[in-house]
C-alpha cells in the first residue's frame, strides 16, 4: 500500500498528454488527467468568521483531513497538519481530522462518512485515489482534493509541489560536505516521485563534486522507524558519510547521528532530532493551497485542476540549514535557489545520462513534466535498481 505510486501511471501519462492537447476543447465536466498547474495560489484575506457572507459568496466550509499517519511523526503528516491548522486560523473554523486511516475499503467508508458532513475533503496519500474517485463520484456537490494522485473529475482535483527542485539544493549541500564521495540514501518506494528526487538529490550533488556516488537502499516504507533505522544502518555499514532518506520518520538521520554521519531528513525540518549532524531537508508548506482552496470555494471559483506548484510558490522548498553547514556551503545553495525560483535554472536539462548509459532530452532542453512524471530510471552515479 502506497501513499504515493505509480500503478498504471506510464499508460496514463498518454492520456495526460491528450488531454493537454485538447484543453481548449474539453469540457468543463472532464472526469481525467486535468492539466497540470504550477501557478501559485491566490493570496488570501479571508473574511471575519462572524461577518454574514455577501450574495455572492458562500459561507464558511466544513472541511475534513484524511491521513495516511499521524500528526506526530515528525514527517509528512506533521506538515499537512500545520497546514491545515494554519488554514483553520485564517478562516477561524474547525475542521475534522481522521488519522491513520488504512489505503483500501476502510478509506473509502471514511470518506463516504465525512462526505456526509462536510464540504471540502482532502486526502494526504496516494492510495486513497480510487477510494476518493469513487465517493466524489457519488456526492457531486462536495470539493474532494486528493494529495499526489493523478485521477480528477469536476469535484476532483490533485495536488502537489515540485519536490524535486528542493531535492537537488539539497544534494548540493550533500556534495559539499561529503568527504569520500560515498552518500546513502534510504528510499521509500520505488515510484517516479520518489526516483526523479533521487536523481534530482544526485545531480545536485554531482554539479559541485563529479566524482559522488549515491547507494539507494529501498525500505517499502513510508513510516515504520524501525524498518528505516536498519535500512540506514546498512548503508552505514558501507561507509558512507553523508546519509538521505525519504521517509516520514527521522530514524535514518537519527542512525547517522549515532555515526557521526552527515544526516538529511525529508519533509519537515528535523534538526531537531540530529543537531550536530544535520545538514538540511526538502520541506512542504501546504497552508497557503488549503487557505486558496477555501476562499475560492467561498467566492464561488473554485475548479479542479492537477497543481503541481513550482518553489516559487512556496509549497516547497529547504529547511534551515544545520548549525554546523559552513557559511560558503549556504551560500553556494542559496544563490542556485534564487536561479530555481527566477527560472533561469532547470533541474532536468538534457542531456541527461543514465545508470546504463542511455541519453534522455536534448542539449539544453528541459525534460517535460510527462517525462518526468514517468522516471523509471536512475541517473549515472547512482548505484541501485528499481524494482518493478
Amino acid at each position: 500500500m502506497l501513499k504515493k505510486g505509480w500503478v498504471v501511471i506510464l499508460s496514463l501519462l498518454m492520456v495526460f498528454a491528450v488531454a493537454c492537447s485538447n484543453k481548449e476543447e474539453a469540457s468543463p465536466s472532464a472526469s481525467s488527467s486535468a492539466p497540470a498547474s504550477s501557478e501559485a495560489p491566490a493570496s488570501s484575506a479571508a473574511a471575519s468568521p462572524e461577518a454574514s457572507p455577501s450574495a455572492s459568496e458562500k459561507p464558511l466550509p466544513k472541511v475534513a483531513f484524511v491521513y495516511i499517519g499521524v500528526a506526530g511523526d515528525g514527517g509528512w503528516t506533521y506538515q499537512h497538519d500545520l497546514g491545515r491548522l494554519e488554514m483553520e486560523k485564517e478562516f477561524g473554523i474547525k475542521s475534522t481530522v481522521v488519522e491513520n486511516v488504512p489505503e483500501g475499503p476502510d478509506a473509502e467508508r471514511v470518506f463516504e462518512d465525512l462526505a456526509k458532513d462536510n464540504d471540502i475533503i482532502i486526502g494526504t496519500s496516494f492510495g486513497y485515489m480510487d477510494s476518493m474517485a469513487a465517493v466524489a463520484a457519488k456526492h457531486p456537490d462536495k470539493i474532494f482534493l486528493h494529495n499526489t494522485g493523478y485521477k480528477t473529475a469536476e469535484n476532483l482535483a490533485t495536488y502537489m509541489g515540485r519536490e524535486y527542485q528542493s531535492g537537488y539544493l539539497v544534494g548540493m549541500t550533500a556534495g559539499k560536505m561529503t568527504k569520500n564521495n560515498k552518500i546513502g540514501y534510504v528510499a521509500a518506494f520505488p515510484i517516479p516521485e520518489v526516483v526523479y528526487t533521487i536523481n534530482a538529490f544526485t545531480l545536485g550533488a554531482q554539479s559541485v563534486n563529479p566524482d559522488i556516488e549515491v547507494s539507494v537502499v529501498w525500505s517499502n516504507t513510508w513510516f515504520d522507524p524501525t524498518v528505516e533505522r536498519q535500512a540506514a544502518v546498512s548503508l552505514l555499514d558501507k561507509g558512507v558519510d553523508v546519509l538521505a532518506a525519504y521517509q516520514d520518520s527521522p530514524a535514518s538521520i537519527q542512525a547517522a547521528a549515532e555515526k557521526g554521519v552527515w544526516g538529511i531528513g525529508n519533509d519537515s525540518d528535523m534538526s531537531r532530532f540530529a543537531p550536530e549532524t544535520y545538514l538540511t531537508n526538502p520541506v512542504w508548506d501546504w497552508g497557503p493551497y488549503y487557505i486558496d482552496t477555501v476562499k475560492k470555494y467561498m467566492d464561488g471559483t473554485w475548479k479542479t485542476e492537477a497543481y503541481w506548484g513550482h518553489m516559487s510558490t512556496g509549497i516547497t522548498d529547504i529547511a534551515p540549514f544545520g548549525k554546523n553547514v559552513p557559511q560558503d556551503v549556504k551560500d553556494l545553495v542559496e544563490a542556485k535557489k534564487k536561479e530555481i525560483i527566477d527560472g533561469t535554472f532547470e533541474v532536468f536539462t538534457g542531456p541527461i545520462t543514465d545508470a546504463s548509459g542511455k541519453v534522455h532530452g536534448e542539449a539544453g532542453k528541459p525534460l517535460s513534466d510527462e517525462e518526468v512524471l514517468s522516471t523509471n530510471w536512475f541517473v549515472k552515479g547512482v548505484s541501485g535498481t528499481i524494482p518493478q
